[in-house]
Order: C-alpha cells, then sequence, then structure tokens
C-alpha cells in the first residue's frame, strides 16, 4: 500500500491563455528579429570599421590636392574676388582664394554669415562633402571595390604564393595564447558557411554512442577503410557525429553498418535538431503525428491487416 505522503508524480503544470499566447508571439517574432539584428550588426560594423575610414581618407586626399591657392600678393576686387589664369577665385577668412563656383555652392548651403568665418579647407571640406562624398554615390563604389577586393584576395590565396603566406599568417596566430582560440572558432564557423567543402553527407542514421543506450545522429559520410571493414567482417560506415548546439565540430568515427538506424530525415533537418539541442524535431519524426496516424487506422477483423481511412479500397464486382 502506498503511503498517502507519497508523490506518484507532477502532472505538468498548464500555462494559462494569456502566457501561451504570449510565449507563441515571441516564438513568431524572435526569428526574424535576431535576423534582422544580426544583419544590421554586419552592416554597421562594416560600415564603422571599413566604409567610414575610407571616407575619411577620400576627405584627407581632395582636401589636400584641392585648388586652394595663397592670396600673396594678388589683387582683390572690393567683393573678394581674384582671377587667376582666367578663373575666378573668392578669399577665405585665412586669406586664401577657393574656386569662385566651390565658394557659392557652399555659401548657398551653409549661409553667407557661416562661411565668411570659414577657412578654406573647411570650404572646400563642405563642397566634397556635398557633392562628392554624398551615400548614393559612396555606398555603390564601396562596395564594387569590396567585392573586388574579396575577389583578387580568393585569387591571390588560391595561387601558391599566397597559399604559403597566408599559412605562415595563420602558422603566427597560433602560437598566440588568447588569439588562437578565437581565431580558430570564427574561421571554424567561416569556412563551414562560405567555403567550398568536398564533404558530402549522403543520409542521417543514428548510432549508439558514447555508449549502448545512448543514442546519437550521424552523418554518413563514405564507407571508411578497407582495412577496417577487413577487421569488422562486415561492411562499415565512416560517420561524422555533430556536436550541439554548434554542429560545426564533432567527432570522425566508423562503425558497423549493421549497428546504424537509417533516418527519414534530411541533412537540414538534422541539422536544426542538433542546433536547438533535440528541441525542433522533423514534423514526419514527432509522436502526435504517429499517434494519429494510429487513432485513424480502422481495426481490420481478426486475421486481417488494419487499414486507413484514408486509403482507397477498390471493389470489384
Amino acid at each position: 500500500m502506498v503511503p498517502p505522503n507519497t508523490k506518484l508524480g507532477k502532472r505538468k503544470k498548464k500555462l494559462n491563455p494569456f502566457r501561451r499566447a504570449v510565449l507563441r508571439g515571441l516564438g513568431i517574432l524572435l526569428p526574424p528579429l535576431l535576423t534582422i539584428a544580426i544583419f544590421l550588426w554586419i552592416g554597421n560594423t562594416i560600415a564603422d570599421r571599413l566604409l567610414e575610414p575610407l571616407e575619411d581618407f577620400a576627405r584627407w586626399a581632395f582636401v589636400e590636392t584641392a585648388d586652394i591657392q595663397p592670396a600673396g600678393n594678388i589683387h582683390l576686387d572690393q567683393f573678394g574676388l581674384a582671377q587667376i589664369d582666367g578663373a575666378d577665385y573668392h578669399v577665405a577668412v585665412d586669406n586664401r582664394l577657393v574656386p569662385l563656383k566651390v565658394y557659392d555652392k557652399v555659401e548657398s548651403h551653409i549661409g553667407k554669415q557661416a562661411i565668411e568665418t570659414a577657412t578654406a579647407k573647411e570650404i572646400y571640406l563642405n563642397y566634397i562633402e556635398r557633392e562628392w562624398l554624398r551615400r548614393e554615390y559612396v555606398i555603390p563604389v564601396f562596395l564594387s571595390f569590396f567585392v573586388l577586393v574579396l575577389y583578387l584576395l580568393g585569387k591571390f590565396i588560391a595561387a601558391g604564393a599566397g597559399r604559403f603566406f597566408w599559412n605562415r599568417f595563420e602558422r603566427l596566430i597560433h602560437h598566440l595564447p588568447l588569439v588562437r582560440n578565437v581565431y580558430t572558432s570564427v574561421k571554424q564557423v567561416t569556412d563551414f558557411l562560405f567555403t567550398d567543402s568536398d564533404l558530402e553527407y549522403s543520409r542521417v542514421v543514428a548510432v549508439e554512442y558514447p555508449r549502448k543506450g545512448i543514442w546519437s545522429l550521424g552523418l554518413v559520410t563514405g564507407e571508411s577503410m578497407l582495412d577496417i571493414r577487413s577487421a569488422a567482417n562486415e561492411p562499415v560506415l565512416s560517420l561524422l557525429v555533430p556536436t550541439s548546439p554548434m554542429p560545426f565540430t564533432g567527432y570522425t568515427m566508423t562503425v558497423k553498418k549493421s549497428e546504424t538506424v537509417d533516418l527519414n530525415i534530411t541533412v537540414e533537418q538534422a541539422f536544426q535538431f542538433i542546433i536547438s539541442c533535440g528541441v525542433v524535431v522533423p514534423p514526419q519524426q514527432l509522436m502526435e503525428v504517429f499517434e494519429a496516424r494510429q487513432e485513424t487506422a480502422v481495426p481490420a477483423p481478426l486475421g486481417q491487416t488494419p487499414i486507413s481511412n484514408t486509403s482507397n479500397v477498390s471493389t470489384t464486382p
């Protein structure tokens, strides 16, 4: 007889409708928000670390090569205008001359009072910002330049000399205690996402690993080595058993083919299952689907095979 204070088991407490609806809405809204946030972070990082430094360099280069002339002994009229080689110039507050068209363009933007206190470089910098370094011009040029650099870098690394220098660089990185850990982890992710790999997964299987009674997903990569097959005295398979929640690393092992179970799931569904730590189960592998199929089956008379309500049964007169 079971004592009255013994707990036979706690039933899972159901969420109230309000909390269930909030969690369902969060589950729907969170994936697109995180996706947008990741892409925004990538875009902001590229803009802060690459685009803005290049813009600063372009400003400096344009200003250093700008058409700014010293006033010196050049005659100025009552409006502060002068002519040099037939071109009109206007004097700035620092007694240096800028082209009249540049001066007039900036004055139309910032006003007469502001331009009268601006130096020649400040006037030219404002002109460059508004005429040459506008984002609708800069971004397409930057993207074209960025893609060109990536193409040339990829070609350089693919060549023998480029691969040699890159290997030396990575060897140097691997000698740095803290940097090598971060670099190795990031490189594994980028290699998985962007590198053309010769590794192809033929199917997904389940194998009892790391011990009997514990099942792990494995990706079949081949038929392993002939010597192992001879030692096992039966067909074997080489598997990659990924780790959760980042399946970019795992264990390579060879197992007997008879000790594996073929799974009716795709490689993408296997990765979703591994990344989610078993939360995202392929629809065709859900227990609820199996139970629903069993409930729709029509009980058959003794000695006959049950048939489903959804099956088409044809009778011949």
